[in-house]
C-alpha cells in the first residue's frame, strides 16, 4: 500500500511540475548577421540573457548575411515536425526577405515577430498588409528608431566640423556618407536621419552617398576613390562601425590621421568602436539598439502569458539609441565588455510580472543604469 501511495505522490508531484516544462515557451531567432559579427553576436547574447530571465527556450540561427539562406532556414523550420517547431520566430527584414519568409512561416502556422527591421517599402507593405490581417500569425514588431542613429551621429559630426573650421573654399562643410544597403529598412532610415541633420544646416553639403553593404573591406575600397574624387571633404558619416573602420584605414593609407585632419562617425557598440571613440579617431558613435531582440522577447513573453501588446500598437518604433560619450563608453565596457549581460534582469520590464507597468520603456540608458546598480 505504501508503495502505491509513494508512486501516487511522485506522480502528483510530476504533474504539478510538468506543465512548466511541457509548456515552456519556445522561440527561434533568425539572426540575419554573421556568427562572428560583433553587433549581431551582441544582439544574440543579450537575447539569451532575457530568455534565461524569463524561462524562454531560445534558439539562435545565423543566416551569415545571406538572404537566400534566411529563406532556406525559414523553410527548414516550417518543415519540422509539429512538436519540434518553435512557438514563435523572430526575424528581421534585412535585404527585403521578410515578406517571403513571413509567407513560408505563416503557411506552417508558426507565429512571427519582426525585430530590428520591418517593412518600409510601399511595394512590400502592399504585399504583406498589416500584422494579424493577411498573415494571421504575424503578431507585430519592434524596431529601434533608426533615424535617431543617423541624426545623432551626423549632427555631432557637423558640430565637430564647424568647431574645427573645416569649411572648403566655398565656405561650406562637405560630407561623404557610406550607407549600409539599398533595401534594408534600417539602412534607409539611418540615411533619412543623416539627411535630416544635413538639411537643418544650410552650410553643409552632402557630396555623395554610396553603399558599403555593412562591410569593412568594401568601405575601405570605396572610400579610397571617394577621397580622390572629393579631396576637400573632411567629414565621413557611416552607417555602421565596420564601414567606419574601413574608411579610416583608407584615410590612413593616404597619410591622413582620423580625428585630426578628417572626422568620422559610426553606429554600434563594438570594443573597437569604443577604443576609437576614446582615442579620438572616431568623433561620434551611437548605439544601444542591439537590445531590440531582448525586448522583443519580453513582448512575446507577455503575449504568450495573456497580456497582448496591441494596446501600444502592433508595430512599435521606439527610441533606443544614445550618442556615447567617452565616459559612457567606459561604463559600457566595464559592465558588458565580455559580452556578459547577466547584470540585466529583463523580468523587470514584463507587464505580466509587473502589472503596474502601463507602457514599455525600451531605452538603452535605463539598462546602463540598471546594470550599474547591480554591479
Amino acid at each position: 500500500m505504501w508503495i502505491y501511495r509513494f508512486t501516487l505522490s511522485l506522480l502528483l508531484s510530476w504533474c504539478l511540475l510538468a506543465p512548466a516544462t511541457l509548456m515552456a515557451m519556445t522561440v527561434t531567432f533568425l539572426n540575419p548577421g554573421k556568427s562572428d559579427e560583433v553587433y549581431w553576436v551582441t544582439a544574440s547574447n543579450c537575447m539569451m540573457t532575457a530568455a534565461r530571465n524569463l524561462g524562454v527556450q531560445l534558439e539562435v540561427i545565423y543566416a551569415e548575411r545571406d538572404h537566400l539562406k534566411t529563406l532556406e532556414l525559414a523553410r527548414q523550420i516550417a518543415a519540422r515536425p509539429l512538436n519540434a517547431r518553435p512557438d514563435y520566430v523572430i526575424l528581421s527584414n534585412d535585404y527585403a526577405v521578410g515578406a517571403e519568409a513571413l509567407r513560408i512561416l505563416d503557411g506552417a502556422h508558426i507565429k512571427t515577430f519582426f525585430s530590428y527591421s520591418s517593412f518600409s517599402d510601399a511595394g512590400e507593405r502592399e504585399k504583406v498588409g498589416a500584422p494579424r490581417q493577411l498573415y494571421k500569425g504575424w503578431l507585430g514588431g519592434l524596431e529601434p528608431r533608426a533615424e535617431d542613429a543617423g541624426y545623432l551621429t551626423a549632427s555631432a559630426l557637423i558640430q565637430r566640423g564647424r568647431a574645427e573650421k573645416l569649411t572648403g573654399a566655398d565656405g561650406k562643410l562637405h560630407m561623404l556618407a557610406i550607407a549600409g544597403d539599398r533595401s534594408t529598412t534600417t539602412s534607409y532610415k539611418r540615411n533619412e536621419g543623416m539627411r535630416k541633420a544635413v538639411a537643418e544646416d544650410k552650410n553643409v553639403i552632402l557630396d555623395q552617398v554610396i553603399y558599403g553593404d555593412w562591410n569593412r573591406a568594401k568601405a575601405q575600397e570605396q572610400s579610397a576613390w571617394l577621397y580622390q574624387r572629393y579631396p576637400h571633404t573632411r567629414l565621413i558619416w557611416t552607417g555602421n562601425d565596420l564601414m567606419a573602420f574601413g574608411a579610416m584605414e583608407s584615410w590612413r593609407a593616404r597619410g591622413g590621421k582620423p580625428g585630426r585632419d578628417a572626422f568620422f562617425s559610426a553606429i554600434n557598440t563594438s570594443a573597437e568602436a569604443f577604443t576609437a571613440l576614446e582615442s579620438g579617431s572616431l568623433s561620434a558613435l551611437a548605439g544601444g539598439h542591439f537590445i531590440a531582440g531582448a525586448f522583443s522577447l519580453v513582448m512575446l513573453y507577455d503575449y504568450h502569458h495573456g497580456k497582448d501588446f496591441i494596446d501600444e500598437g502592433l508595430e512599435l518604433d521606439r527610441s533606443m539609441f544614445i550618442l556615447f560619450t567617452p565616459e559612457e563608453s567606459r561604463r559600457f565596457q566595464s559592465l558588458f565588455g565580455a559580452q556578459n549581460f547577466d547584470k540585466l534582469d529583463f523580468r523587470k520590464f514584463s507587464k505580466v510580472l509587473h502589472p503596474a507597468i502601463k507602457k514599455y520603456d525600451f531605452s538603452f540608458r535605463q539598462l546602463l543604469n540598471q546594470a550599474e546598480v547591480r554591479k
